[in-house]
């Protein structure tokens, strides 16, 4: 009796939509700069895979995360050696290879930006970064006081000494954060991290060559500094910084044809080192309370008005909305690890795992014409701990990870304004006041001519 074979039917799991996501997001890694031993059991993009899922995961402590993720990588990728059981073991290699795989997926990340993102590269024609910095708590074991405990001494004057309750909390380790964000996009470009009192401005100069050429930085007050403003406009890129009154600006100093909002940034101890002053534009934006003012290196109208580069600065404030996001909703607001070398690489994994996750999410988003301001990073967090949890069940049509983040937007109903909520937290910090104006002297006027006309003729 003659019979039909069989259909087999394929069964897709919810683990075939992570393996998909690694494979997108490692496309463009080169994995060969990097060598394992050989009798290692991990390789470079399994590692890096298993480092990814390790930050996704929801598990209370680090050593659950490892033990639920190594479980899902040997379902992904099934090993003829078997992997490392211990965390430490797990995070002894993270240490080791962290800054050689960190780099590379960086790297990658930032082409598939830029590649599947064209709509979403610039704001007004320009490619803008926000960058700011913030802390991130830490347990307080002597490792982590060894390392991010504030290294300089404090300007201010005391009038008494502290007492040894005041200097054990005043010694409290935290980790500094300065990060560059793609201000259209949401998303991190680069960051540097250390001690607690480390300097925004030296962290901001090493990730500026790093940046794309003509691109617009975009700070607030704390950005402000004749060296940093000097390196950022010599490096091919432009700036647009908030002043407050510690700044002093100079006016009709005769050094470029002026107009309306023309300013020089010379202290007087660049001057007397005969540094040349800094031609800059002032702009005025009339906040909700209290005037707002800007400097920008864009002298020209006609490439930023007025209005827009007050638009520009209000765009910065999303850099403020991922550290909430980083610390509330990717609940990274304190580390968990009590030795410093492992808070580098699980600070280092967080950001790359929440860039990665971020990324796929808006390519998804964005071929529906959503904005990417409307991306819920907590919707699109819970919808990969979805796949997590569930990576051995049978993955339903409508209820992938495709489908999941399509759905990942904000609402859209406005929110109640929030301000006038009580909250015992909040910072209680006064607005930079207005920038020093002054016409310049003669002797300014002289010195600025005479500087002049020596670079005219080294030129």
């Amino acid at each position: 009796m003659s019979h039909q074979d069989s259909k087999t039917v394929k069964v897709r799991f919810n683990a075939d939509c992570l393996r998909q996501t690694l494979r997108w997001l490692f496309a463009g890694v080169s994995w060969s700069t990097i060598k394992f031993r050989r009798d290692c059991s991990w390789t470079p993009r399994l590692l890096a895979a298993a480092g990814m899922l390790w930050a996704w995961a929801d598990e209370s402590t680090l050593v659950e995360r490892f033990q639920s993720v190594r479980k899902i990588i040997e379902f992904l990728f099934p090993q003829q050696q078997q992997l490392a059981q211990t965390y430490q073991a797990f995070i002894k290699l993270l240490r080791r290879w962290t800054p050689q795989l960190a780099p590379v997926i960086q790297a990658a990340l930032r082409q598939r930006m830029r590649q599947c993102l064209p709509d979403c590269w610039r704001v007004d024609g320009w490619t803008m970064f926000g960058v700011d910095g913030s802390r991130i708590e830490l347990p307080r074991t002597r490792s982590h006081e060894a390392v991010y405990s504030p290294t300089r001494p404090s300007k201010r004057r005391r009038k008494k000494k502290r007492s040894p309750r005041h200097a054990k909390k005043a010694n409290l380790p935290q980790m500094w954060i300065t990060t560059m964000w793609h201000a259209r996009t949401g998303l991190p470009w680069d960051w540097r991290t250390g001690p607690a009192d480390s300097s925004e401005r030296s962290h901001l100069l090493e990730m500026l060559p790093g940046l794309p050429a003509g691109a617009l930085v975009a700070a607030d007050a704390g950005f402000v500094g004749y060296e940093y403003a000097r390196s950022v406009i010599d490096s091919g890129r432009e700036l647009l910084v908030r002043v407050g009154s510690n700044v002093r600006l100079l006016r009709k100093l005769g050094c470029v044809r002026e107009s309306a909002g023309t300013v020089y940034l010379w202290p007087d101890q660049q001057a007397k080192k005969n540094q040349p002053p800094l031609v800059l534009r002032l702009v005025v934006v009339q906040g909700g309370r209290h005037p707002v003012y800007l400097v920008t290196s864009v002298r020209s109208r006609s490439r930023m008005s007025d209005a827009q580069a007050a638009q520009l600065y209000r765009r910065r404030w999303g850099v403020e909305v991922f550290y909430r996001h980083l610390k509330q909703t990717f609940g990274r607001r304190k580390l968990r690890s009590t030795c410093a070398d492992n808070a580098q690489v699980e600070i280092e994994w967080s950001l790359v795992g929440l860039w990665a996750m971020a990324l796929y999410a808006l390519i998804e988003v964005n071929r529906s014409g959503t904005p990417p301001r409307r991306l819920s990073i907590a919707q699109t967090l819970r919808a990969f701990r979805r796949m997590l949890r569930d990576y051995r069940h049978r993955s339903e049509r409508g209820y992938r990870l495709r489908d999941r983040l399509r759905s990942a937007v904000i609402d859209s109903y406005e929110r109640q304004n929030k301000t006038s909520r009580n909250y015992p937290r909040k910072k209680q910090e006064s607005p930079p006041g207005s920038p020093q104006l002054m016409n310049a002297s003669k002797q300014q006027i002289k010195q600025a001519k005479q500087l002049t006309v020596c670079n005219k003729k080294k030129g």
